[in-house]
């Protein structure tokens, strides 16, 4: 897609945080309409924002956990749940963001988050 170090150096948090199958998948899906999206986010999001030092990728994906549940987008969720399970965040703590957003989002978003979640628990961790 491009070369830039910045673009490589998302791809590489990308692929850390998300997974390499997830990651090909949806580059391999990209047609001449979504490659400049494609490339928008992984040079810009994962590039020039996972990359910072100022939070770590755990704390990251913790806030995105939130944001998502705040904006309902429980595909997206889906997905980052992985990635937060990859990065460290326990069930626990996912419980517990989700009850935060709750409190501030309103009842059904956390309902529909904890559902996603649990799903996504089950089956990356056996867990329900």
């Amino acid at each position: 897609m491009d070369d830039n170090e910045t673009f490589k150096a998302g791809l590489a948090v990308r692929r850390k945080v998300l997974g390499e199958k997830y990651v090909d998948e949806a580059l391999a899906k990209t047609d001449d309409f979504m490659k400049p999206l494609q490339q928008y986010l992984t040079e810009h999001v994962w590039g020039a924002t996972w990359t910072r030092e100022g939070l770590s990728h755990k704390t990251r994906s913790m806030l995105n956990l939130a944001m998502l549940t705040a904006l309902n987008r429980p595909h997206e969720l889906r997905i980052h749940l992985r990635g937060a399970i990859r990065n460290g965040v326990t069930a626990q703590e996912i419980q517990e963001i989700f009850l935060q957003c709750g409190a501030y989002c309103g009842a059904p978003a956390a309902l529909e988050s904890f559902k996603v979640a649990r799903e996504v628990l089950a089956e990356e961790t056996g867990r329900s």
